[in-house]
């Protein structure tokens, strides 16, 4: 008997001693492994696949310099800048791992009258005054050899797009040459002359300036403008921004055909009812332009555009000035929120509002091979309704309103693999047939690009006119000349898309990140649950007590007549008690209720305190 516990005690000790050697071993093993594991929802702390691209690429060094004045004891630091300067660090570490070598990073704490704040100067980076008159600085600076990229200040409002933007100032760094942007439009986008024949009647008249948005792409990119008839687009235009191509011909959209094919990148801004674009010879008397596509190309790529009708919506609609002087309700002249705005995608994500007047809709599905991002829509409170008979009255669209119960697409990005339009290569206009010179050589099927090597991105538009000066700012002029200010995210929208496809191409991948912050929905879901329980209660409570309030007043005024002393009788004097003893229970209920309600509210804390202790207990 002795003999077999023994046996039985030896057994359990070697059991022992091999399963503490196995997590030995494996604790040997794994502590050598380093992977790291992204548990968030949103994956904040994942990489995009284009940042790592575009860090994997790296053949020269970056050198990262991040000032953060980390030292600043005061209070007058906010706490969410503190949080928000971690969560740089963070990514800056996942950058540089990525990297493998090539991506440098020196911090900095930048102290009154220090080097490192004659370095922040420098670099461009610039402090932010505190309360307590002391400067803080958050930002970085980002070089290779003489190239050299600022964030001047991080700040927090900007989280969502923090690797958009890292990841941008790199690219830039690494490619600091301008891109070239092409512009095609039958508008006069880039301005126009003033009519010489006014001026020979006596009349003075100035000439068109460009639009506002052209000017602004001038100050970042070589703006080359591209005509409505080019058979080609040049070699070194990266973006190309066609604007309202109405009546474009078939060599013109075989020209941006090939342009695609090449790996160029396409905005497209289009219209069903053009308002820039005006018909008719009596100015008092012009009708809306009509509308203006890409049929072919769309055709190829499975998906149709409303170029006659145009999304109203009820939820969106704006309020203009009628006919009559008065506000009216304009359901297809759409202020579109933050709510209709795709929030995933880096160019849209910080938009607040756009507005789009009278804005053609996107349908279909695309073919195989591409992928389609909306990044503006309608509510399901919205309908198809013709387009010049929207923009003449207001009334004839709400008068047979119905709702479709649709969300219409107003503007798209198609992402993959193009294939072309023309797969028999250049097209023959027939208008042209004349004109054509029989001895210049034809484009032959063979010759022209039939497929994009890699993916490529294309953004279209439903409307050209929101782009134009008159919707996008409002103009005054001051002693210091002309003062732009903008009324909606129409022209930031519009620049941040350009400015987006014009970087790497490995920039259209980066998506706009997580927020850091986590409410605790749940939480507050529960607690306004049990905020609605007790509301009824303690409103009735608080509505007696007022009602007990006012009698007990008018009891007391009545004590008093024109300055004397007013004798109450036996059955006053006790009505006035009984409502003073009421107003002294109420008083007590009602502090019992606002009691109970917070002991709810507590238990409720204890309870997920409790669970989540013991969830993550169970984990380890």
């Amino acid at each position: 008997m002795k003999k077999k516990a023994f046996e039985t005690f030896i057994y359990s000790v070697v059991g022992v001693l091999v399963l503490l050697a196995v997590l030995i071993a494996f604790n040997a093993v794994t502590g050598t492994v380093k992977k790291r594991v992204d548990l968030t929802k949103e994956k904040a702390y994942t990489l995009s696949s284009g940042t790592k691209a575009i860090l994997s690429k790296l053949d020269t060094p970056v050198k990262v310099r991040f000032y953060y004045s980390q030292s600043h004891g005061g209070d007058s630091v906010p706490m969410g800048l503190k949080t928000y300067a971690q969560n740089v660090e963070d990514l800056l570490s996942e950058y540089k791992q990525i990297a493998k070598g090539k991506l440098i990073i020196e911090k900095f704490d930048p102290q009154p009258d220090s080097d490192a704040e004659d370095s922040a100067r420098l670099d461009g980076v610039e402090g932010q005054m505190l309360p307590d008159g002391e400067k803080f600085y958050l930002g970085l600076s980002v070089s290779m050899l003489d190239a050299k990229e600022a964030l001047p200040f991080l700040t927090p409002e900007r989280e969502r797009l923090l690797e958009y933007d890292l990841s941008r100032a790199i690219s830039r760094v690494v490619t600091p040459e301008k891109p070239v942007v092409g512009v095609m439009s039958p508008l006069p986008v880039f301005g126009a002359p003033a009519n010489p024949m006014m001026a020979r009647m006596g009349q003075q008249q100035q000439g068109q300036d460009p639009w506002i948005f052209i000017s602004e792409l001038k100050n970042d990119y070589t703006v080359k403008q591209v005509e409505m008839t080019a058979d080609k687009i040049d070699d070194n235009v990266k973006v190309l921004v066609v604007i309202h191509p109405k009546d474009i011909s078939d060599t013109a959209q075989f020209a941006i055909d090939q342009f695609i094919m090449r790996g160029g990148k396409l905005i497209a801004f289009l219209d069903a009812t053009s308002l820039v674009d005006k018909n008719g010879s009596n100015p008092m008397m012009q009708l809306p332009g009509g509308g203006s596509s890409l049929d072919k190309l769309f055709k190829a790529w499975g998906i149709q555009f409303e170029n006659t009708k145009v999304a109203a919506d009820l939820n969106y609609k704006m309020q203009l000035m009628g006919r009559n002087g008065q506000p009216t309700d304009a359901p297809a002249f759409l202020s579109i929120p933050k709510e209709g705005i795709n929030g995933d995608d880096v160019a849209t994500s910080e938009i607040d509002n756009v507005w789009l007047p009278f804005c053609g809709v996107f349908s279909g599905t695309p073919v195989s091979g591409l992928k389609e991002t909306i990044l503006l829509k309608t509510t399901k409170d919205s309908a198809l309704v013709d387009g010049v008979m929207a923009s003449l009255s207001e009334d004839s669209v709400l008068k047979d309103f119905k709702p479709s119960g649709t969300e219409y697409a107003l503007a798209i990005r198609l992402n993959g693999k193009f294939k072309t339009a023309f797969p028999n290569g250049k097209p023959e206009d027939k208008k042209d047939d004349k004109k054509e010179d029989k001895t210049a050589p034809a484009l032959k099927s063979a010759d022209s690009l039939k497929e994009t090597k890699d993916e490529n991105a294309v953004v279209l538009f439903g409307d050209a006119d929101f782009i134009y000066d008159q919707f996008a700012v409002r103009q005054t002029q001051t002693i210091f000349g002309r003062s732009l200010e903008a009324m909606n995210g129409n022209l930031s929208m519009a620049q941040n898309l350009v400015e987006k496809l014009a970087g790497a191409s490995e920039l259209i991948d980066v998506r706009s990140r997580a927020t850091m912050s986590r409410p605790f929905t749940r939480i507050r879901e529960m607690d306004a649950r049990a905020q609605k329980a007790f509301q009824s209660k303690i409103k009735g409570l608080e509505d007696s007590l007022q009602e007990t309030q006012t009698k007990l007043n008018e009891l007391q005024r009545g004590k008093e007549n024109n300055g004397q002393r007013f004798i109450m009788s036996p059955e006053q004097q006790a009505e006035l008690d009984k409502f003073k003893k009421k107003q002294v229970e109420v008083n007590r209920q009602l502090k019992l209720e606002k009691k109970q309600l917070a002991r709810e509210k507590e238990g409720l804390q204890n309870r997920l305190k409790w669970k989540t202790s013991s969830a993550c207990q169970l984990s380890l």
